[in-house]
């Protein structure tokens, strides 16, 4: 069936709109303390920063809580000592506000998603949106695994790309000697949870693209269907016969 170009434009920004909320839900497990204690435990964070268990836990604790939840303090102490010196959490701010943007971004996707969706369904064709939604699904996995073998070659590359584009330049450059802050998150700690992300997306991903997939052609089929109905109707009905005139009915005496 050939599309309009505003058709053709909802179902790209369904696409796109479906793909960053996958994105979106995929991040939250990597911002709660049970990952971050789990991969600073493989990276031996505790060993580098020279905390106790219990230290390190409440410092990095504290340090998810101002950037998940707020306010962004970042005032997290040990021994009474500050965690984070002034540029650490100046750093940790701006981070703040990249995770902010990308959030609003997620919301505003979910609610296009969401309008876009229910349009196509009062149109008529909610299997439009479904197929569009699958769409994005397959360029997302596509995207994700061309980004894994950028990344797996590259990492250092890609990083230092990824500062570049988001933050100011050299305010996220620290000494893994003294700072803190890559002390608590180590160079390994990125390049893990940067994999583990992009496996769960490409999972998530991959399920919604069968549910989306199946809903569509379930959808174009019934909408086959009842058009074979429609146009059997039509070609069926019968011709009307006009009514005979009254005086030719009559018999003749």
């Amino acid at each position: 069936m050939t599309r309009t170009l505003p058709e053709r434009a909802a179902a790209l920004v369904t696409a796109l709109a479906a793909a960053v909320v996958v994105v979106a839900i995929a991040i939250l497990p990597f911002l709660t303390p049970a990952w971050v204690s789990f991969e600073q435990g493989r990276t031996g964070a505790a060993a580098l920063t020279g905390y106790t268990p219990a230290d390190l836990r409440d410092a990095t604790n504290s340090i998810l809580h101002d950037l998940v939840i707020g306010p962004p303090d970042f005032a997290a102490s040990v021994d009474g000592q500050p965690v984070l010196d002034e540029r650490e959490r100046a750093h940790m701010r701006d981070v703040r506000g990249v995770f902010a943007g990308f959030g609003l971004f997620a919301v505003v996707s979910s609610v296009a998603l969401l309008v876009l969706t229910a349009g196509a369904r009062r149109m008529g064709h909610p299997e439009r949106g479904w197929a569009a939604i699958a769409g994005g699904m397959r360029g997302l996995i596509v995207g994700v695994i061309v980004a894994g073998v950028v990344v797996s070659v590259a990492f250092d590359a890609v990083f230092e790309l990824f500062h570049r584009l988001f933050f100011p330049s050299g305010s996220y450059l620290f000494d893994p000697r003294t700072d803190r802050l890559v002390q608590l998150f180590p160079f390994d700690f990125w390049s893990e949870t940067t994999l583990v992300l992009g496996v769960v997306i490409v999972v998530i991903a991959a399920v919604v693209a069968v549910v989306a997939g199946r809903r569509a052609r379930s959808g174009r089929q019934s909408s086959d269907a009842i058009a074979r109905l429609r146009s059997g109707e039509r070609h069926a009905a019968p011709p009307e016969r006009s009514q005979p005139d009254a005086a030719q009915s009559e018999p003749i005496s």
